[in-house]
């Protein structure tokens, strides 16, 4: 089990990376998360949804994707509140302290599906969630110790140097645990070292002696990393890439960051095309004028989004945009926002209420209690490209618009386009990750804009890159014997 010494120190894109070094070692692994928190969530084929991250653990690992890797995946809808997704399907809605004091009720199904991952493989590579030393949340714990405890799994605590503090930050983590948790902890890496790491020499030495554990690495910046679909974050710093092609004007594209973001790699392509610039707008700025096209994301609090856009001043914005012949595209719940009335009758994400759209669409979406989670494929009627994707919502959209779908499936069809044509929607995420549909998409804007990115296999080439960096700087036999794993 990989746990960290706080958030966002590199555990899933290490798991990730360690799932492809053992892959290509000839190993049978699977990813595994007991509780995850996270909107970026990934529909599984044989239907139900886990986390982002440990779906592209599977890719890592080789297999398909499936809802035993992430059996609990909390979706947070407000600052208090989140959807409890348990086994791959939502299960009930909680306050952050009720769900504190009955998550240990849910250890039986995590337990569940963790014996089925090491029934069917020969390794499971578990990854924790924040920090290991939150002796606050210790008690019904079943996201770290809690759970590394009760499958008696050894740890390998993982640490972040750039944030400063490391030294501390494992030492501490130590001296906080109980001494039976602390028991658990077999090794330490230290992630995101800048420099020659032969000058951290001294204070990997400093831990060992403190902690008796061994270090197992220092991994420097890992650059593969930055091509790989992001979990918990809106990536806005710039890629390094290919300039634009010669004669091919830059297509400017904004996304919006609302509060409650979901699925924000579904924009990871368009970052990586040469000839798209791609700006994620922050509250507080507005939309840029020189803007082709608008896209509204998904949002696990549809109305509660609807709301934050519009204190942006957001609204006013887009609909320019929109009247003056620009592009906009929904998907989602950013689909249910450019219809006229958005209805939550059974207070699905609040109190029941209904609410004015944006009313670029024509079309009305009720909430509904029953989420349609499931992988699709169809053309898009708007270029006739083929779509690859998945969809997951919790309400019914209709109107008038409908009779212009944007997507036709074998068993139906989705979204809507206005008269004009400018003005677009529909519920299905990972459009862009086709890289057929995205360059009929981005030609219909600009003849030649989009490039020959192959997404899928660029992801793939990532991970192979992520597995002979990791491979070059850790010791994974070492991390084998630590699990007392004997081949």
């Amino acid at each position: 089990m990989i746990q960290g010494t706080g958030s966002d120190v590199g555990k899933s894109v290490i798991v990730a990376g360690l799932c492809r070094v053992l892959k290509k070692r000839g190993l049978s692994v699977a990813p595994f998360k007991p509780q995850n928190m996270s909107n970026n969530a990934a529909a599984c084929p044989d239907g139900g949804e886990i986390g982002r991250a440990q779906a592209l653990q599977a890719q890592a690992a080789g297999i398909e994707p499936c809802v035993d890797m992430n059996p609990v995946l909390l979706k947070p809808q407000t600052d208090q509140v989140a959807q409890v997704v348990v086994h791959g399907k939502a299960s009930f809605n909680l306050g952050a302290k009720d769900y504190i004091k009955s998550r240990d009720s849910l250890m039986a199904p995590v337990m569940q599906s963790f014996r089925r991952l090491a029934d069917n493989y020969e390794i499971v590579l578990v990854e924790g969630a924040g920090s290991a030393a939150e002796t606050n949340l210790r008690k019904r714990d079943i996201a770290n110790m809690g759970f590394a405890r009760q499958a008696q799994l050894p740890v390998c605590l993982l640490a972040d140097i750039d944030r400063g503090g490391v030294i501390a930050s494992l030492v501490g983590t130590q001296v906080v645990l109980d001494p039976a948790d602390a028991a658990m902890i077999r090794s330490f890496i230290v992630n995101k070292f800048r420099g020659d790491v032969t000058l951290f020499d001294d204070g990997k030495r400093d831990v060992e002696e403190r902690t008796s554990w061994p270090c197992r690495g220092v991994i420097p910046w890992l650059q593969a990393a930055r091509c790989l679909p992001q979990e918990d974050a809106v990536v806005k710093d710039s890629l390094s890439k290919d300039g634009p092609d010669d004669g091919i004007r830059v297509i400017k594209i904004a996304v919006p960051i609302l509060s409650r973001i979901a699925n924000s790699d579904d924009f990871d392509p368009l970052r990586l095309e040469r000839n798209v610039e791609l700006v994620f707008v922050p509250p507080g700025t507005p939309i840029p004028r020189d803007v082709e096209v608008i896209i509204l994301p998904g949002t696990k609090s549809t109305i509660g989004d609807l709301r934050f856009l519009k204190k942006q001043g957001w609204d006013y914005d887009i609909i320019a945009h929109a009247r003056a012949g620009g592009r906009v595209l929904g998907l989602c719940g950013g689909y249910q926002i450019l219809g006229r009335k958005i209805r939550d009758p059974h207070g699905v994400e609040g109190p029941p209420e209904e609410v004015d759209g944006l009313g670029l669409l024509d079309v009305e979406t009720n909430m509904l209690t029953e989420k349609s989670v499931r992988p699709l494929s169809g053309i898009c009627l708007s270029n006739e490209q083929p779509v690859v994707g998945y969809e997951i919502h919790m309400g019914e959209t209709t109107g008038g618009d409908t009779r212009r779908r944007y997507i036709r499936f074998d068993d139906g069809a989705d979204g809507a386009v206005n008269a004009a044509g400018n003005v677009a929607g529909c519920y299905v995420h990972g459009l862009f990750w086709d890289d057929s549909f995205r360059r009929g998409w981005l030609n219909e804007l600009q003849k030649g804009t989009a490039s020959e990115l192959q997404y899928r296999e660029s992801v793939d080439r990532s991970l192979d890159e992520l597995a002979a960096e990791l491979e070059s700087v850790l010791d994974i036999d070492g991390l084998l014997s630590d699990s007392d794993w004997n081949g």
